[in-house]
């Protein structure tokens, strides 16, 4: 049997670019982001209620379009639910993508100090209608700075070599925004 020259190159490339391709584009590793600010005059049980309710999720990130309650259960001090959502990329608002996220929501039992309030989730987001899925794992803690209120996320995300800066530029737009309105909306709350 014989292998003619062009198609041991035709196989080759083939191999090359999906190699590449694994490489660029579909190998995601993971990356960390924090951010953290201060609200000011506060007290972070009102701050971690705000945020923990997906309901103002759409006031606090300006990407949100819509969101469904998939799942809901708990108590006070540990309530666990999960939303699915659609949201538009910041620099790109054409391209929609649709996550489903785990929130777990907890504070510390009556009588335990120091006292904590904290907000853990897990992210899959998914492009090209669930062909292609990331995922990212967020802990957002609210506590008490002499009446203030100072909030810290800690996000750790996946993405793809070759669109590293579009996915940091993306959270950092999106988290930024999510802090700046936390402290707006607070601030005008005590205008009030």
């Amino acid at each position: 049997m014989h292998i003619s020259r062009w198609n041991i190159k035709r196989v080759s490339l083939l191999l090359s670019t999906a190699l590449l391709l694994y490489v660029f584009v579909f190998s995601s590793g993971y990356h960390k982001y924090q951010i953290e600010g201060i609200i000011g005059r506060t007290q972070p049980e009102k701050v971690w209620e705000y945020v923990a309710d997906f309901n103002k999720m759409r006031l606090l990130n300006p990407t949100i379009i819509n969101f469904k309650i998939l799942a809901d259960h708990g108590h006070a001090h540990d309530w666990r639910y999960t939303v699915e959502y659609t949201e538009r990329l910041s620099h790109w608002p054409h391209w929609i993508n649709t996550a489903t996220a785990k929130y777990v929501v907890t504070k510390t039992m009556p009588g335990v100090t120091p006292v904590a309030y904290a907000i853990q989730s897990t992210h899959e987001t998914c492009f090209f209608s669930g062909f292609y899925c990331l995922h990212s794992y967020s802990d957002f803690i609210f506590k008490n700075a002499d009446g203030d209120t100072y909030a810290q996320e800690n996000i750790q995300y996946q993405c793809p070599p070759l669109l590293s800066s579009m996915c940091r530029r993306e959270l950092e737009f999106q988290r930024q925004a999510v802090m700046h309105n936390l402290t707006h909306i607070f601030s005008k709350q005590r205008e009030k």
